[in-house]
């Protein structure tokens, strides 16, 4: 008998039928042996619908309320599954991330998980139940209802399996696994088996939309076996776990891409100490994350200093940089909204040379201009103009041969 925690997303709880096949599914879980811990988000559209509501009320609707309304949305799926698995002979329990107790910060709308008390669920197991918990939520030590930011159901379910020692955490969501790349960009993308947590935690900073980051840093730490799998298509979907567990590791586990890119430049800044933060410092104070920087060589005195910043903050980062770099003496300031991020990741480039270089071949063949470069362990990234996006991951899928079963490092 294993101890498996299962979480549904909102597309897989968006409808009474999609809740049905929900407790289908949690029921032949249970038949199999398995003691189950069913972790639920608002059925899909709900959240928003209900910040709609709040911003008819008040423009910007206070962060205590907005909590304890939007939190709402789970509350209602946890009470409609339990009754459906009620429905078809199985006894379950509702609980909300109070009840639990999930214990949280006060950071309202992005609160940070502290404690959790586990003994209610175990007597319940032990009782023959499922618990179904409410995700995304919790509370802070007044009581108050605390939500964990979008995506926050994965790491309430993370964050249980981690209290409860779980066997696994299963992720249903709407795709099948993680795969080497978006089908939507590139049709022969494959579906990854393994992937350790460090990969996944790197697809997942690079754009990677299946998990949320936090949930893929708790179960790194914890160490609890994570497995995405569908909610409509039966399938072994993809498991995510420590690298040591994984025998026969690619060379390059995925390419990941990132839209939500915006590049600024500062031309003929003065070579000096401090500049970057002259530049960075007021960009941060405005609540505006930095991803990519670079610094040419300088010469004459001058340097230029480029970066990048997510594609809504881009205006507001322009008008910042304009009027630090007048300050500065700076010749000139420019931007470009239309550029993505195409990203290599795999573990396997530890003990493999030639990754970058092959990378930058693949791209030059394809007269794919490369604006900016970075590189970690196990990632290397570029910046392209957007046009060629669907060219550069193609391209590197081939060349990589990721449509193809795992090949072992030389």
């Amino acid at each position: 008998m294993a101890l498996i925690v299962q979480k549904y997303g909102g597309t897989s709880v968006g409808s009474v039928e999609r809740i049905g096949a929900v407790a289908d599914r949690v029921i032949r879980a249970r038949q199999a042996g398995d003691d189950v811990v069913v972790v639920v988000s608002a059925m899909s559209g709900e959240t928003n619908r209900l910040i709609d509501l709040a911003k008819q009320i008040q423009e910007r609707p206070s962060e205590r309320e907005l909590d304890s309304l939007i939190s709402t949305g789970e509350q209602v799926t946890t009470a409609l599954l339990s009754m459906a698995l009620q429905k078809r002979g199985q006894d379950a329990r509702s609980y909300t991330g109070g009840q639990v107790k999930i214990l949280t910060d006060s950071a309202f709308n992005k609160a940070r998980i502290r404690a959790i008390d586990t003994q209610g669920i175990l007597e319940d197991l032990k009782a023959g139940r499922v618990v179904v918990v409410a995700g995304f939520q919790g509370v802070n030590g007044n009581g108050d209802i605390t939500t964990l930011g979008r995506g926050g159901s994965d790491t309430s379910a993370v964050a249980l399996a981690a209290a409860l020692k779980a066997d696994e955490c299963q992720i249903y969501t709407d795709v099948d696994g993680v795969y080497t790349t978006d089908p939507r960009v590139e049709p022969r993308a494959r579906r990854l088996d393994r992937i350790t947590f460090e990969e996944m935690l790197e697809m997942a900073s690079l754009g990677s939309k299946i998990l949320q980051i936090r949930s893929v840093e708790f179960a790194g730490k914890y160490n609890v076996p994570l497995r995405v799998l569908s909610s409509f298509v039966d399938g072994p979907g993809t498991l995510i776990t420590l690298e040591d567990e994984i025998v026969e590791q690619a060379l390059i586990s995925g390419i990941a891409f990132n839209r939500d890119e915006a590049q600024l430049t500062v031309n003929g800044v003065p070579d000096s100490p401090g500049v970057a933060y002259a530049i960075l410092g007021p960009v941060a104070e405005a609540n505006i994350e930095v991803d990519m920087v670079l610094q040419n060589i300088g010469r004459d005195g001058t340097t230029d200093f480029t970066f990048t910043v997510q594609h809504v903050d881009y205006e507001k980062a322009l008008a910042i940089v304009r009027a630090e770099a007048e300050k500065l003496g700076a010749r000139e300031v420019s931007g470009n909204a239309k550029i993505v991020k195409v990203s290599l990741v795999g573990v396997g480039m530890r003990s493999h040379a030639g990754i970058a270089a092959k990378m930058f071949k693949v791209l030059a063949e394809e007269k794919i201009n490369i604006r900016m470069i970075s590189t970690s362990e196990i990632k290397i990234s570029v910046v392209v103009d957007d046009k060629y996006l669907e060219l550069a991951v193609r391209s590197l899928h081939d060349a990589f041969e990721l449509d193809a079963p795992i090949a072992l490092i030389d």
